[in-house]
Formats: structure tokens, sequence, C-alpha cells
């Protein structure tokens, strides 16, 4: 039997962590986070936890990598099926009503990554890696939005990816903020408001 690649069981271990940590990530968010508070919350001991962990941003840019990167691919879906503009839009502003209902706590623990990381540096590179997949994931929606409109986009990634962005802000503070139902009727709402924005009209026959 071929023996495990110790890379690869480094690799493991640190999903392993990561996995038991991003629920502790998320009910205390960034600022009250600490490796000593991940391991309390977790099976693993502090001394395991900084073994494979350098410090708590290491750690949480980690944990945070992992999460968005299936994250990016929960709307291909979506894009892979639909077929009219108005049946993506449906499924789109569905999944990101189902993606805040059940991973709340996550996008929360996101945003203030994001925004720690206007304030340390080190930070900052990781944060804009992952800014950039989303805006790539928006991107798809986008793009194919456009083709079944028979139109094109009318805006450039980034700007669509701002836009939508801020209106899922808007759903995440509203729902943790406990008002759940009409939050998640809003973001809907404003998807459909929203997607017409981001492609050009089409052309009239």
């Amino acid at each position: 039997m071929a023996r495990a690649n110790p890379v690869d069981k480094h690799d493991a271990r640190r999903r392993a962590l990561a996995d038991s940590a991003l629920r502790t990530l998320g009910e205390l968010g960034y600022a009250r986070s600490s490796l000593r508070e991940i391991a309390n919350n977790s099976p693993f001991s502090h001394g395991v936890v900084h073994y494979y962990f350098a410090d708590k941003l290491d750690l949480i840019v980690y944990c945070v990598r992992q999460y968005k990167a299936v994250c990016v691919t929960r709307y291909d879906g979506a894009v892979a099926t639909a077929t009219t503009a108005d049946e993506l839009i449906a499924a789109f502003a569905d999944k990101l009503r189902e993606t805040i209902v059940d991973e709340a706590p996550m996008h929360r623990l996101w945003y203030d990554l994001r925004a720690q990381s206007m304030f340390e540096e080190s930070l900052r590179e990781a944060v804009e890696q992952i800014d950039r997949t989303l805006e790539d994931m928006v991107w798809r929606v986008v793009v194919r939005y456009a083709e079944l409109a028979d139109t094109e986009p009318a805006l450039p990634p980034h700007a669509a990816y701002g836009m939508l962005d801020g209106v899922f802000q808007q759903a995440l503070l509203g729902y943790l903020s406990g008002n759940a139902t009409a939050a998640l009727d809003t973001l809907r709402t404003e998807v459909h408001d929203v997607m017409p924005l981001l492609v050009r009209a089409p052309a009239r026959v």
C-alpha cells in the first residue's frame, strides 16, 4: 500500500482544522476570535491549531479561502440550466436567499475580514484574490443573463459585482438584524430590479 505523502497529510489536517474552526469563527466574528478560543470550541488542542497555523490571520484567511472556493461554484448550475433570462434571475435570487439562510455567519465573517483588510496590509492580498473570484462568479451570471436576453453587459465586471454585492450585503444585514422575512423578500425583488440594469436594452426589431 502506498504511503501518504507528508505534504498531503499536512494539507488534509489543515483542511480538517479549518472545517472545525469555521463554526466558531462564524459565531464570534473576526475581532472576538483567537486561536485559543477556536481550539476550545474544536476537538483540537491550542498547540495543534498553532502548529498548523502561524496565527489567527493565517487560520482565518485559510478558512475563508476554503469556504469561498465552494461558494464561487454554487450559481454555476443555474447558469448552465436556465433557458430564459427570467428563469436565470429567479434561480439566482433563490440561491442568494438560500445561502443567507444557511450560511449567514460565514458571510458576516467574510465582510468582517474584508473590512479589516483596510487596516491590516497582511490581509489585503488574500482578500483581493477572494474578491476577484467572487467577481468572476457574478460575471458568469451576468454574461449568461445577457445571452439569454439577447443583448450584452452594459457594465464592466467590477461594477456589476459591486451592485449585486451591495444588494446582498443589505439583505444580509437585515437578516442578521432579525428582519429575516422582509430581508429575503427584498433581496428577491432587488435582484429582479438590478439584473436588467446590468445589460443593454435589447434592440427592437
